[in-house]
């Protein structure tokens, strides 16, 4: 059973692949239907890691905005190699990274910013959203980062690496100390 749902798994991701990458040869020829549904299918992932470098929900959504006038503009250079995800991805990270140098700014979420993230109808309540907020400030800024695109893209680890120019075994190693913090965090014991 277990094969067979990291099959099904697999399956997925590539079909999803596929069709981000219909989507950009129709945004290359101009179409703004294929920009809306690539943003429809590709907006969560964006701003989940732009917000992992900006960490301001507001800007974080400027830059995902601006992600995707960039993609309107540079999908006429995007070449077909089964990696959309990852072009879109390298476009939001090198504008967040942008905006980043320009501001010169880093920090953490505020209480405020924090609750004014979108749930993207899971449903949290009030208090798991707080929790969830305390559990993943635990974190270091870089094990935030492949938690987030891990969790939310879906991407391997490998892929991941390519994103953020680390080596394979750095993120693995940072991925597997984020989970152990955040099972010490979870069962009320101090952090790691």
């Amino acid at each position: 059973m277990l094969i067979l749902d990291v099959i099904t798994t697999e399956s997925r991701q590539r079909l999803e692949e596929n069709a981000l990458d219909r989507l950009l040869q129709g945004v290359a020829g101009g179409d703004r239907d294929a920009l809306a549904e690539l943003y429809g299918r590709a907006r969560t992932a964006v701003y989940a890691l732009v917000l992992s470098y900006l960490k301001n929900p507001t800007e974080a959504e400027d830059v995902t905005q601006d992600t995707f006038v960039q993609i309107w503009e540079k999908a006429p250079a995007y070449r077909s190699e089964g990696k959309a995800l990852a072009w879109i991805m390298t476009i939001a990270r090198n504008l967040a990274l942008m905006r980043l140098r320009r501001q010169q700014r880093v920090g953490d979420l505020t209480e405020e910013e924090w609750m004014a993230l979108p749930d993207e109808g899971r449903g949290l309540s009030h208090e798991e959203r707080m929790l969830l907020h305390s559990a993943v400030a635990a974190l270091s800024e870089q094990e935030r980062q492949i938690v987030l695109l891990y969790a939310v893209t879906g991407w391997k680890h490998r892929e991941i690496a390519a994103l953020l120019q680390m080596p394979l075994p750095t993120v693995l190693s940072k991925y597997h100390r984020a989970l152990k913090k955040l099972k010490t965090h979870w069962k009320g014991e101090d952090a790691l």
